[in-house]
């Protein structure tokens, strides 16, 4: 699913946000992404979407090289992938219904057929009675859910996940993490970028390690370890 041989990212005049990156995710698989601020866990990230180009090395991601894309073909890769942060990134302005569905409508989505997929994702994830509400009239954990929504409308091969339970509370980054969870379960290749340990040790799963710029770890739990 995802292949970065030698990846570096190099930020002027000489800051090694990332330096040669050799990583390895399988279809299906959960991965944390783990290490303090500054470790270079959201330039990874922001480098598997094309947010931001590599410096040097090469990245695979569903089985293109995506160092080598144009602006048309990176559009058509974010189309694969659902991205979500640790700032909703909502528009305020826009119900629930309305944000999710929005993400299907760009990329070709009838309106009706957008709308359609965006109320039966709220309900499963147990917004049905908000899903008139705006960001505004929501609680954190509500917003996060209608993010994670929006993420999920366009069927991704791989979710991306950046410090998603930053801005909760305990309880809701408990059910927020069960939400990938069940992503997950359902096949999907989920990505999280996380500096809480807590949540490692509550949810075994592989984790990689990340220490200024340099892959430093990388375990995942025996058999029977996993948290459900």
């Amino acid at each position: 699913m995802v292949r970065l041989f030698r990846v570096s990212k190099i930020y002027p005049p000489n800051y090694a946000a990332l330096a040669d990156i050799h990583l390895q995710i399988e279809k299906g698989e959960f991965v944390f992404l783990n290490g303090p601020s500054g470790a270079g866990k959201t330039t990874l990230l922001r480098l598997l979407f094309r947010e931001e180009e590599a410096t040097e090395g090469q990245i695979i991601v569903n089985g293109r090289n995506i160092t080598r894309l144009n602006g048309g073909a990176v559009a058509r890769l974010r189309q694969e992938l659902g991205l979500v942060f640790q700032e909703f990134k909502l528009l305020p302005t826009l119900t629930a219904l309305e944000n999710v569905a929005l993400a299907a409508e760009v990329v070709g989505t009838p309106r009706r057929e957008g709308r359609k997929k965006a109320f039966h994702l709220l309900r499963e994830l147990g917004l049905k009675d908000k899903h008139d509400c705006k960001p505004p009239a929501l609680s954190g954990g509500e917003q996060q859910r209608v993010a994670i929504a929006r993420a999920l409308v366009n069927d991704p091969i791989l979710v991306l996940a950046d410090e998603p339970t930053g801005n909760l509370d305990a309880e809701m980054a408990e059910e927020t993490m069960r939400l990938f969870l069940r992503i997950h379960e359902q096949g999907t290749t989920v990505v999280i970028a996380t500096h809480d340990t807590g949540l490692l040790q509550r949810f075994s799963h592989r984790v990689v390690y990340l220490q200024r710029g340099r892959l430093v770890g990388d375990s995942k739990p025996a058999d029977g370890e996993r948290s459900a």
